[in-house]
């Protein structure tokens, strides 16, 4: 098998997970967790679901999508599909910002029983690639390339 045949093979199986812009092809997911303050348990299903429905909306003003969502009373776990030109760190400093500031004008009677000083998240998170082929997998497939004699 030839580069080029190889190459079209990897985009084959991959389906249409693969995306493009004017000048890159792409494929990358990042599973985010964001904590509470303290790890103070703060939310329940309907703070969850609405928190759901912010991380979309901003998802999708960084070209992004939120594959899958879900949490407990103190962090949530996301999984994003992003492109390329954005860095997670703006990334997850819009979902933050934004998730906690609309958070607080929604719920502001319920969470302030519960946060510390108005802080919703804790300045930290998890950031973790993930998704494609294991990196053996990889390493060897780069490992197998036909480097030239010349």
């Amino acid at each position: 098998m030839n580069k080029r045949n190889s190459k079209d093979a990897i985009l084959e199986r991959s389906n249409n997970q693969i995306r493009h812009n004017r000048n890159c092809i792409f494929l990358m997911h990042c599973h985010l967790v964001f904590v509470t303050k303290y790890r103070r348990g703060v939310f329940n299903k309907v703070i969850l679901k609405r928190m759901e429905e912010i991380f979309r909306n901003i998802c999708e003003k960084y070209e992004s999508n939120l594959v899958e969502f879900n949490g407990e009373d103190n962090h949530v776990h996301l999984l994003i599909n992003y492109p390329p030109k954005f860095s997670i760190s703006k990334i997850v400093n819009s979902l933050k910002g934004v998730s906690a500031r609309l958070l607080r004008k929604e719920f502001g009677n319920e969470l302030k029983k519960r946060i510390w000083k108005g802080s919703l998240w804790s300045p930290s998170y998890f950031a973790g690639s993930c998704g494609g082929a294991p990196l053996s997998k990889i390493k060897q497939y780069i490992k197998d390339q036909e480097t030239p004699e010349y």
